[in-house]
């Protein structure tokens, strides 16, 4: 047999190898041929399944089958031949029969194969290629012997002849298949405009990821924009990917409901577990009432693995192969090994070792990278599928429900959550591929040492205890840091909302303080994580040497005899250096599966939701109705009464009642977004809604009014114009192509209104539900819209209108009014009837008649100026395409130089020792052997040892300085830029979206806080790590010289080349993510809005765009990644067969030891070549945040804060003369004065009213003063003082105002009132009861320390502006600034502010910015602005004498 089969004289122990010719023709032939009959069924199953369209006939195609059939005729021809031989004399052995039977049979079915591909649509195909592959490989080995046999001895020649067509015709096959087939008919491709060129790749530029070298290339040339993005693939795209999720997850939520019917039992029966009159109840009944407890959950888990699972499984099988091939190194080093310590050893065989080594690292990097590739592709499209799911989700998710979680929260489901699986499933095949790959590597260290190995790996169990310890504490700490970091930028947030308030006040160094007391509490706990990282760091890096250490001293103590040789000591060493990744891994995958599992749970809980009843509102209209709105015998969960509402179709319905009486709720119930209990509500045909609150959306006025409709140009100009918008429009920059900022920021309060009306007309829907839109307008725009657009004569007067209000001027028009007290109707009727009834809606109606006109702040000019900053302001901020040197100049200094200097000491002492210590295993194993031992062996120990605890000590060393470092830089960057921020003028806040002022705060401190300093040890550890592998592999063999730099200008053009590209990928990436979540912050903001008018497709359809468009920003840099990767392990594949090459070469010369040094340093570069570039651009990316945030140091600040030599006079101002000579200012350098030329003298105690139309610049007069924009000419003097000379808190410290919007902070009461504790309690509650808030205070459970919320959602308006007065109390200034204090406020509340006003600021200088002209008739004098002029100035009396502008106005109110 061995005869027949192998013969190894022949084979191996010869200068000259050759194969058997049975050999030849057996298992050289039938192995192809295995192969492709075994991969056949599975390849054709899988083509059925995965249609992608047809291809028609190409020369390419015609070419490939015309090779098949021409082998399968040259196979059978052989067969013939053997037939003929046997007929005519010798007979040939079987095998001449049955192979070229065999292999012809395979080639005919790798013809069809052929043809089968085309008709499925694939355009390169693997599997053939590997089958032409490997039978090209077989045949080379015979068509070697073939000629070296046709050299020595006679042959058969018809043999000869027909092989040698077989073999060029494989070659022809080979080299045909590794070309591309045009694309399928009607694919996708055709009509896309910039498609992926992925599917119509070749097979092996898939595999070695080639096709996107044309991206990098063009990256490298020029900034990638966004036309370069490829097409998503059609897989992965949202509307392939999001509804199976969708799907799979209902039905888990179906099965789980048929379930809960089955256990579940009449429930009426089973409330008395006694039965009826004390009867014992039957067994059955009680065994039901225990089940429905414990209903079980709908498994989230199980929908996703069903839905990605399948193709998932693909990256399992490739994961196992490679984790095989891991270990063909050591192997293949403990071969060339034994062939340099046997000198008798054929030098072919050192050859063969090299190019094996060479081939198996190249497959496993091909296999690893597609694996990861597989990974990553699923995490994006679970990613997308989750977001997918949490959208459509958010869209009908009940108002009880929406309530239990904020919008942040929800965002985060989108976010955070989705990011975790996404990160997750990378790794998750580490679970069972970490196992794998321990026992093997222990089984062949047991081959290798024996037991003794038994005490290494005790040392690496040791290890995982503590790494999973280190792991949970640090988890801990996360926490912790968390916790601190939320309520930081909580914090950050509001104040960046209410940063005029913090100005007005000058408090902005009680808030300072205040974040830079959460700020050291989460230093406190990163210093404590940094001691930790040093910690783990320490046992990461020692943890292979003391494995090592260990296992060498048992070894060579056990037993004097035992000899530690180059082949024992290397080979384990490759090995430990393996065991070391999987031990490391497993803890952070198993603290990875746990984080994923919370957010798991999050998302279930959130998808389980209880959805609107679809069915609450009914639409069908009532054959032969009148009404248009019916609700009977309606109770909902907000009122326990029973409603009753009829609504006759076109009329105008009017809901009056106070604050909190339930009108809205009114609306919500005909909506159906309230929870009906019983009853009936109808509507009849269509809905339009309008908030109280605007909904805008951030994109330009116009789709904000289109609203998903077409334009109707004529339609449209008649909304505009009704809505009162036209004078808007021409302010804007843009006119109604004007892009509006988020929540509409760069609107005033009216135009929000406006717009949101404006979007309802334009619908046009039959029924309209109006939730107080007048009250955000001026009195005449409201005038306007009511008869223009609501009133008798609008443009919606033939449809059904249901209008809350608080405006009474407009009730008597209604057709009908409903009166609401608690949540009950208790009026209903005509306004005839209702007076006549004399209830109390006459009474209400009487009390406030005369005084009902409110005005809004339209900040039109200021409205303009604002947009077009914006705009400019977004197109700066872009980042430069490298980042300068001076940045990382400056996070060195923010660390400190000489702690730099240290940490760069000790990583080099490290990396010394280190490549001393290896250097020291290579002599000792070169020791001479005498008497079977080696006699210096413990001194040899000994050095081994103390070489790795000094190294130990360098590794601690340097991790912890570079940790305290991050710390004191973190600490440093993050205080120069809170104060920073903090004195910037109140215009930078205006230009800057406050979402990127927190950004800085929240995402670019945490990258400074906790990725940089890792990142740069990383860096530093593997840019240490590949010079030390260099120079030991040139000391051992210096001819590797040659090679080095080509390899190394190589390795560099990549980098370049994957540098720039990945830079601009990751920018693009991030750009287009932030809509993501902007688009579902506002959904959720407005999905009332959304569900009323139907919209809920259009805006499902607008996320899933969102969602594909960051997508294809991520997918090319998901393959930049793998691109790199597989050249990179190019790179370090040469390097380390091109060691082993130089070291068969040289063998003579080179001693075991040194030779295994210098290939088991090279079996590590390869992972850390890709490690060092994946590095320095981690390092380049995240550096970026210490540039954006000094990038607030050069913007412009405000004055100073304080003069250190205060010259101002105790208890400044005394009188509270105010002098305004000449004053004007305005609002940017490259605009016109808002206020020109105001000269006024206001004598102490004197109370001043300002009054003026929209823009007049009442409110630019009040900034002037409190010095919020600085002048651009004249002065204001205060009791003779220059305002202009005095620090900024110095003057607006002693002046108070009321400012328009209430704004509050989270904080307690306590705090909102006095932030700096400079008041006692008395004072506080003094101040309270004068604000009439002390009844209200009293009655909370923690008083003074009642916890407000964000914004002081949890108080009302009213209540809100009640506690400004009482700030204003307190300080009891000699100035009080009332700017339109009282304009959100209902008519009681003003009446009481004013009142408070007169008794308490008595004394004092009052100047009041006024919409309601009643609260001023009383003053000392009047002000009346015009066009940013003054134009009268008296006492109001004689004012109307005049019969000038102020006489008008007050026509206009009805005071005269």
């Amino acid at each position: 047999m061995d005869v027949l089969w192998m013969d190894w004289n022949r084979t191996w122990n010869t200068p000259n190898p050759d194969v058997t010719p049975c050999f030849q023709n057996t298992v050289l032939v039938w192995l192809p041929c295995l192969y492709l009959w075994i991969s056949a069924p599975v390849y054709l199953i899988y083509l059925r399944s995965h249609n992608h369209g047809y291809i028609c006939m190409t020369h390419l195609n015609k070419a490939k089958t015309a090779v098949g059939f021409l082998l399968w005729i040259v196979c059978w021809s052989d067969v013939f031949y053997s037939f003929w031989e046997a007929s005519s004399s010798s007979v040939p052995a079987a095998v001449h029969f049955v192979s070229p039977t065999l292999l012809g049979l395979t080639m005919l079915l790798a013809a069809l194969l052929v043809q089968y591909e085309r008709m499925k649509g694939v355009q390169s195909s693997g599997v053939m290629l590997i089958f032409w592959l490997l039978t090209l490989m077989c045949a080379s080995v015979s068509f070697r012997s073939r000629i070296l046999q046709a050299l020595d001895q006679m042959v058969s020649v018809w043999r000869y002849t027909t092989f040698y067509i077989y073999y060029a015709l494989l070659l022809v096959a080979l080299v045909l298949s590794c070309f591309t087939d045009r694309p399928p008919l009607f694919s996708q491709t055709v009509k896309d405009s910039n498609p992926c060129p992925e599917p119509g790749a070749s097979f092996l530029s898939r595999i070695t990821f080639w096709w996107i070298t044309r991206m990098m290339v063009t990256g490298y040339q020029r900034p990638l924009e966004e036309k370069d993005l490829w097409s998503l693939n059609p897989e992965d795209r949202s509307q392939r990917v999001v509804p199976q999720l969708v799907r799979r997850w209902n039905s888990e939520c179906q099965k789980v409901k048929r379930t809960e019917q089955g256990t579940l039992y009449s429930p009426k029966r089973v409330a008395h577990p006694e039965g009826k009159e004390g009867q014992p109840v039957e067994e059955a009944e009680i065994l039901l009432v225990k089940t429905p407890k414990k209903t079980k959950e709908p498994s989230l888990f199980w929908a996703l693995c069903l839905t990605f699972g399948p193709y998932f499984l693909i990256s399992c099988l490739y994961k196992i192969i490679q984790d095989i091939l891991m270990f063909v190194g050591p192997e293949i080093l403990r071969l060339l090994i034994r062939f340099v310590n046997d000198p008798s050893a054929p030098s072919w065989q050192g050859f063969f070792y090299t190019a094996l080594l060479f081939l198996c690292t190249c497959v496993q990097s091909l296999i690893l990278q597609r694996y990861f590739h597989v990974c990553f592709v699923s995490g994006m499209r679970l990613r997308t599928a989750i977001i997918g799911a949490v959208y459509r989700k958010a869209l009908v998710i009940s108002s009880a429900a929406r309530r239990t979680s904020t919008v942040g929260e929800i965002v985060n489901l989108m976010s955070v959550d989705a990011q975790r699986f996404m990160d997750l499933i990378t790794y998750i095949n580490m679970i069972w591929s970490a196992p794998l790959q321990v026992v093997l590597a222990l089984y062949f260290l047991w081959q290798n040492l024996g037991p003794s190995v038994l005490a290494g790996v005790a040392v690496m169990l040791l290890m995982v205890p503590v790494n999973a310890v280190i792991a949970m504490k640090t988890k801990t700490y996360q926490v912790a840091q968390m916790k601190s970091k939320d309520q930081r930028i909580k914090l950050m947030n509001e104040m960046l909302n209410g940063i005029k308030v913090l100005k007005l006040y000058a408090w902005e160094l009680a808030f300072k303080d205040k974040v830079s007391e959460i700020r050291e509490s989460e230093l406190k706990v990163l210093k404590k994580a940094a001691y930790l990282g040093a910690v783990s760091t320490f046992t990461w890096v020692c943890a292979p040497f003391l494995v090592a250490l260990s296992t060498f001293s048992v070894y060579v103590l056990i037993d004097e005899h035992n000899i530690l040789d180059a082949q024992k000591a290397f080979v384990s060493l490759a090995l430990f250096n393996i065991l070391r990744f999987p031990l490391n891994m497993l803890p952070m995958v198993i603290s990875s599966m746990v984080q994923a599992s919370v957010s798991l749970k999050r998302l279930r809980v959130f998808l389980s939701h209880e959805e609107l009843q679809e069915d609450s509102v009914e639409h069908k209209a009532v054959a032969g109705s009148p009404h248009s709105i019916t609700i009977e015998d309606g109770v909902f969960s907000w009122s326990r009464t029973e409603l009753n509402v009829c609504i006759p179709e076109g009329s105008l319905v009017a809901v009056v009642g106070h604050v909190g009486s339930g009108k809205s709720s009114l609306l919500s119930a005909l909506l159906g977004e309230m929870d009906k209990l019983e009853g009936t509500v109808a509507v009849k045909g269509s809905v339009a809604y309008i908030p109280q609150q605007a909904w805008i959306q951030n994109s330009s006025l116009k789709d904000n009014i289109l609203f998903g409709q077409e334009r109707r140009e004529a339609w449209y100009r008649q909304v505009v114009e009704a809505c009162a918008l036209q004078p808007d429009l021409e302010i804007l920059p843009a006119g109604d192509e004007t892009e509006i900022g988020e929540k509409g920021v760069n609107l005033s309060g009216g135009q929000k209104q406006r717009v949101s009306l404006a979007r309802a007309v334009y619908c046009d829907r039959s029924v309209y539900l109006l939730d107080d839109p007048l009250s955000a307008v001026d009195a005449h725009v409201g005038k306007h819209i009511f008869d223009w657009v609501i009133g008798p004569q609008g443009l919606l007067k033939d449809k059904t209108r249901v209008l809350v209000t608080h405006g009474l001027s407009y009730l008597h028009q209604a057709h009908l009014i409903l009166v609401m007290l608690d949540g009950e109707i208790t009026e209903v009727g005509s306004y005839q009837q209702l007076m006549a009834t004399d209830g109390a809606f006459a009474e209400f109606q009487r009390t406030y008649a005369t005084v009902d006109q409110t005005e809004d702040d339209g900040e039109r000019q200021r409205a303009g100026v604002l947009v077009n900053v914006k705009l400019h302001l977004f197109i700066h901020s872009r980042e430069p395409s490298s980042v300068k040197l001076s940045v990382f100049w400056s996070y060195l200094k923010a660390i400190g130089l000489a702690l730099s200097c240290l940490s760069l000491l000790l990583f080099l002492a490290h990396h010394l020792v280190s490549m001393f210590s290896n250097y020291w295993l290579s002599l000792w194993t070169d020791d001479p052997v005498v008497n079977g031992t080696q006699p210096d062996r413990l001194m040899r120990l000994g050095v081994y040892g103390a070489l790795g605890l000094s190294q130990g000590v360098a590794v601690f060393g340097y991790s912890l300085a570079m940790s305290i470092g991050g710390i004191l830089a973190s600490r440093f960057l993050h205080q120069s830029m809170l104060y920073d921020v903090l004195r910037s003028p109140m215009f930078f806040f205006e230009r800057t979206p406050s979402g990127n002022l927190v950004n800085r705060f929240a995402k670019e401190m945490d990258t400074i806080d906790s990725v940089i300093p890792s990142i740069l040890k990383m860096f530093m550890g593997s840019m240490f790590n590949v010079l030390g592998s260099c120079v030991i592999i040139l000391i051992a063999t210096p001819l590797v010289a040659i090679i080095i730099p080509v390899l190394g200008v190589l390795y560099l053009l990549v980098q370049r080349f994957y540098v720039a590209s990945s830079r601009q990928l990751k920018r693009l990436e991030s750009v287009s993510r932030s809509p993501i979540y902007t688009h579902f912050n506002e959904t959720l903001l407005g999905t009332s809005v959304i569900r009323a008018f139907g919209e809920q497709e259009r805006f499902i359809r607008e996320s899933d765009r969102r969602v594909d468009h960051n997508q294809k920003a991520y997918y090319p840099s998901i393959v930049a990644n793998r691109w790199l990767a597989v050249r990179l392990e190019f790179v370090g594949n040469c390097i380390v067969s091109s060691a082993a090459l130089f070291a068969v070469i040289a063998r003579e010369s080179l001693s075991p030891g040194i030779m295994g040094l210098s290939i088991s340093y090279a079996l590590q570069l390869t992972a850390s070549l890709t490690w060092l570039v994946r590095m320095s651009s981690d390092v380049e990316t995240n550096i970026v945040a210490v540039e954006r945030v000094k990038e607030y140091c050069d913007t412009e600040k405000e004055a100073q804060w304080t003069h250190q030599a205060s010259s101002l006079p105790p208890g400044w101002p005394t009188t509270g003369c105010i002098d305004i000579r000449g004053f004007g200012l305005r609002y940017r350098e490259d605009l016109d004065l808002a206020i020109r030329n105001i000269s006024i003298s206001i004598s102490g105690g004197e109370k001043v009213g300002i009054v003026g139309r929209t823009g007049a610049g009442k409110s630019s007069l009040t900034l002037g003063l409190f010095r919020i924009i600085e002048a651009a000419e004249g002065k204001i003097f205060i009791d003779g003082v220059d305002i202009s000379q005095l620090g900024l808190h110095e003057l607006r410290s002693r002046i108070t105002i009321i400012p328009q919007d209430p704004v509050l902070f989270s904080g307690s009461l306590r705090m909102n009132l006095d932030p700096f504790d400079s008041y006692s309690d008395e004072e506080v509650w003094r101040a309270l009861e004068f604000s009439h808030l002390k009844s209200f205070v009293s009655g909370l459970p923690d008083k003074l320390s009642h916890e407000c919320s964000e914004g002081g959602e949890n108080l009302s308006v009213g209540q809100r502006q009640l506690l400004c007065l009482a700030r204003a109390l307190l300080r009891k200034t000699k100035i009080l600034v009332l700017d339109e204090a009282t304009a959100a406020v209902d008519m009681e509340t003003d009446n009481l502010i004013q009142s408070t006003i007169r008794s308490q600021f008595e004394d004092c200088t009052v100047l009041t910015i006024a919409h309601r002209l009643n609260t001023i008739m009383d003053y000392t004098r009047v002000l009346v602005l015009d066009k940013g002029e003054m134009s009268e100035f008296d006492s109001p009396s004689s004012l109307i004498r005049q019969r000038g502008t102020f006489y008008q106005m007050a026509r206009d109110a009805g005071l005269v």
